[in-house]
């Protein structure tokens, strides 16, 4: 495994090049079987760095080795009303396959979780297929496990797709 120059920063939706990185790597995420095997449409990626930038609780994180983005986390702070406090839910974590165990996942993770820290956060919350054990092995080294409220039963993350 090679040493990298790595870089951790928040993304700057006014440039360019951070603009087409953030939609670069989450591309490549979207290729990969764990991300669907799917390319964005054209549509998303148009309106996705737009979107992130007028979100009001958007915090983009990108890796950099040299340029451009090898890494991007995707986070949103919200609140968790059982403390209240606020929390930051990862829900994108994409890194380059060439990029991949050489330690810019965990990176982009501890920058995250150096973020929540910084804005009195009392978690971090992420989603993961269950199939993806790579990713999954990440998380739990760095401390992730399943959530579960009262009695140990973990809880299931579900969503209803609504048409827009």
């Amino acid at each position: 495994m090679r040493s990298l120059n790595l870089r951790i920063r928040e993304a700057d939706f006014e440039d360019s090049r951070d603009a087409a990185g953030i939609v670069t790597v989450l591309n490549s995420y979207a290729l990969d079987s764990m991300g669907g095997s799917r390319a964005l449409s054209p549509d998303v990626c148009e309106r996705l760095v737009p979107t992130l930038r007028e979100h009001p609780t958007s915090l983009v994180l990108l890796a950099l080795v040299v340029d451009p983005p090898v890494g991007v986390a995707i986070c949103f702070f919200a609140l968790t009303t059982f403390r209240p406090l606020p929390s930051l839910n990862i829900h994108d974590l994409a890194v380059l396959p060439r990029y991949r165990g050489q330690g810019v996942g965990r990176a982009l993770l501890q920058a995250a979780e150096d973020q929540a820290r910084l804005k009195g956060c009392c978690k971090l919350t992420l989603e993961v297929r269950d199939d993806n054990t790579s990713a999954r092995a990440v998380y739990q080294r760095f401390g992730f496990e399943d959530f579960a409220v009262g009695k140990p039963v973990p809880t299931r993350f579900l969503a209803k797709p609504l048409e827009v």
